[in-house]
């Protein structure tokens, strides 16, 4: 149990957390607005401007198992504390880059700074409030407060890139960060799994061969061509790597994830929801904000507060979801919340190239309601496993969401680049035929969605108020 300083202090801790997850979510988010002006800075292409975004969450999803491992047998407090200090020094230097390289590099930096303290995020709260109740309450609070760094992000960075430069759009981390990292020293309590485990090293190699070899795959493929040998071997590398992958899991002694752990249908179920709901909404993101400045015409601040409506309404409803879902049950919250976002992607990608900004409102609306509604995800798959594992169940959730987030801005970018140059062979307008490519990868999106929506409501059937009322021993303090 929390020792008398700790229940003094959780509050605190509470706050450190929500603010870790508000400079992660606000930095992920703010990017996607200022892009065509890091473009026209630094001369980037297509490809290159997708790796300032892929560049963090690849690192960052490729590490944050081993994070949540390390973290679990070393403590929780120490690699949150250490994930921030990388995070804050390599937003400086991703705000002084002055060329590609730079940026990509600082990007990638982040993401490992990421993986080290996001894993241990929600395992500090889970550590801090022991009560299900209180800790559920806890869990929703650090969502939404995530929710409005997707809030205030599109916004604050059309101002920046429009009035100031990119460069502060990264340098804002900066203070947040220092912030952040003298709270957390002083007030989270540090905590770890009561029986050390090692580090599954040849997992770890495998995992994150298997999601670089797919990655570059899926950017670089409408370049090179999709039937290229190089293209069509970074596929076979990827295949070949998560193959094992599944293979040393399966016999190491202590591996990188359990994956027992999938044949509960609530972890599993909660992980491919989460990782439908990160594919349609990092890619709805990252286009939407070229398609409103390149075909609309906004300006990156208008652009910016575009999507404040949508996010706000993700913090509201992030915020009244665990009592919701404890009334009407978590299987039904969910499901409704995916069918909520499908339908506002499917009319966000009807939408032309004449729509008024009032025209763009319902759409966004539907995706920010349905998209703080699924909170109760984390909840259950947190409730999946024994406090002991919380920084692998947090890393298991975080990595599915951003290595989804990471596919949908990839995949839906090869769809919509494959679609625009058939058009364009076929004599359509540039104009016309990204607005055909745009269409055709959000209306696909819109369909996953919909079998997200399934997928969550048969998953957490049957437990309506189990991650709510369940109550399961406490993490050993050290």
């Amino acid at each position: 149990m929390p020792t008398e300083t700790s229940l003094e202090r959780r509050p605190w801790a509470l706050a450190a957390v929500s603010l870790a997850t508000l400079m992660a979510f606000l930095d992920n988010n703010i990017v996607n607005v200022a892009l065509p002006s890091i473009q026209r800075d630094l001369g980037l292409t297509t490809s290159g401007l997708e790796w300032v975004v892929s560049a963090y969450v690849l690192v960052f999803a490729g590490l944050l198992l081993a994070g949540g491992r390390l973290a679990d047998a070393f403590g929780r407090k120490r690699f949150f504390v250490t994930g921030l200090f990388v995070f804050t020094a390599a937003s400086l230097t991703a705000g002084l880059a002055g060329t590609d390289a730079v940026l990509i590099a600082a990007r990638a930096v982040q993401g490992l700074g990421g993986a080290l303290m996001m894993p241990a995020s929600l395992a500090v709260v889970s550590n801090a409030y022991t009560e299900p109740r209180q800790r559920n309450a806890s869990i929703a609070l650090v969502t939404g407060v995530g929710a409005l760094g997707l809030a205030i992000g599109p916004v604050v960075g059309g101002v920046l890139s429009q009035h100031a430069s990119w460069g502060w759009i990264f340098l804002i981390n900066v203070p947040l960060g220092i912030v952040t990292i003298g709270l957390s020293l002083w007030a989270v309590t540090e905590s770890r799994e009561s029986v050390r485990t090692g580090l599954d090293v040849p997992g770890l190699v495998a995992s994150s061969l298997m999601l670089t070899a797919l990655t570059w795959a899926l950017i670089e493929g409408s370049g090179h061509g999709w039937t290229s040998p190089e293209i069509l071997t970074a596929f076979a590398v990827a295949a070949a790597a998560a193959l094992v992958f599944a293979l040393i899991e399966q016999r190491s002694s202590h591996p990188m994830i359990d994956l027992s752990l999938f044949r509960d249908p609530v972890f599993s179920g909660g992980i491919g929801t989460v990782m439908l709901w990160g594919f349609a909404l990092f890619g709805v993101y990252f286009f939407t904000s070229i398609y409103m400045q390149e075909v609309l015409g906004y300006s990156p601040t208008k652009a910016g507060l575009a999507f404040l409506p949508m996010a706000l309404c993700m913090v509201v409803a992030a915020i009244v979801s665990e009592p919701v879902a404890h009334a009407l049950g978590a299987h039904r919250v969910v499901g409704l919340s995916m069918l909520l976002m499908a339908a506002g992607l499917a009319m966000v990608g009807l939408l032309g190239k004449d729509v008024s900004f009032v025209g763009l409102m319902p759409s966004f609306v539907l995706l920010g309601v349905g998209a703080g509604l699924t909170t109760p995800l984390t909840s259950s798959v947190m409730a999946a496993l024994p406090d002991e594992r919380a920084g692998l169940a947090s890393a298991v959730f975080n990595a599915g969401r951003e290595v989804a987030g990471l596919l949908g801005v990839t995949v839906i970018g090869a769809i919509l680049t494959a679609r625009q140059n058939s058009d364009i062979r076929t004599g359509a307008a540039p104009l016309d035929a990204f607005l055909s490519g745009y269409r055709e990868a959000l209306l696909i999106s819109a369909g996953l969605l919909v079998v997200g929506a399934v997928a969550g409501f048969l998953a957490l059937r049957g437990t309506p108020s189990a991650a709510s009322d369940a109550e399961t021993p406490a993490v050993v303090p050290v």
